[in-house]
């Protein structure tokens, strides 16, 4: 019998929802729409018209579908041999018209979106990414296997991501970008080919950061951008002591991390 709560659940009449899917309360599914066998999807979530919902699967409370978004579909990865692997999504994102979001490739691996994020129209997560919170994907912006796109990063629009690419918390990349290299945290960055443009001030004042911190930033902004030192060497300067605070830290561990090296 199916897992849904009767009495504060909406299920228009042609939907298809499996009868092993389960469906938290106050769920509201729109004509057309189809829930597969192995999808849970939490309270207060609103799904639109002609969505799909399928694989293994598990979606938070409060997340909104608008029509044609496509979520949990197998990766399009030639390694992928049909195995089960997952999509997690967390808490009160919202998937635009024509979203596509794939699950994992091998076994025991996830793709994931945190909290609180915005994907418009036609943008793509593809297998294995790893989505923070409260990030925006704008239309069209396509993610290749393996990406990162950390807390409170914004991608803007027709902008493709190379496959394994990192692009660190509060970082803004222009539209119409093309994204091969990582983006560090902070920073802002546009073109094709993808150039620096300075801190990512106007989000950061956004994001509540005031004006001792933003100039703090903008510091280690030019010890890695200004300094003609290589990466490294500014290590080296900010586990010397000079730099000793929480961007310092986020900095410090986007760029020990970093194995494709970062955008200049």
């Amino acid at each position: 019998m199916r897992s849904v709560n009767v009495k504060s659940t909406e299920i228009h009449p042609t939907a298809v929802v499996h009868p092993w899917a389960r469906v938290g309360e106050g769920v509201k599914i729109g004509p057309y729409t189809v829930i597969g066998q192995d999808v849970e999807i939490g309270a207060g979530c609103k799904i639109g018209t002609n969505v799909l919902i399928e694989g293994s699967t598990r979606i938070g409370r409060g997340n909104t579908f608008f029509h044609g978004a496509s979520v949990g579909t197998a990766p399009q990865d030639l390694k992928y041999e049909g195995e089960v692997t997952r999509l997690e999504v967390g808490d009160n994102n919202t998937f635009r018209e024509f979203v596509t979001v794939n699950t994992a490739t091998q076994p025991g691996e996830v793709t994931r979106i945190g909290n609180g994020c915005l994907l418009m129209a036609y943008s793509h997560v593809a297998h294995n990414c790893v989505i923070g919170n409260e990030v925006i994907l704008a239309n069209s912006v396509n993610l290749a296997g393996h990406v990162l796109v950390d807390d409170f990063a914004i991608i803007g629009g027709v902008t493709p991501v190379h496959q394994f690419v990192r692009i660190g918390k509060y970082a803004f990349v222009g539209g119409g970008s093309r994204v091969e290299r990582d983006v560090p945290p902070f920073i802002k960055a546009a073109g094709n080919p993808l150039q620096v443009y300075g801190i990512n001030a106007v989000g950061l004042e956004r994001r509540g950061f005031d004006a001792d911190r933003r100039a703090h930033i903008k510091k280690l902004y030019r010890l890695l951008y200004r300094s003609n030192l290589n990466v490294s060497q500014v290590l080296e300067r900010i586990s010397a002591g000079e730099f000793s605070d929480d961007e310092s830290q986020i900095l410090v561990e986007f760029l020990e991390a970093s194995e494709r090296g970062i955008t200049k």
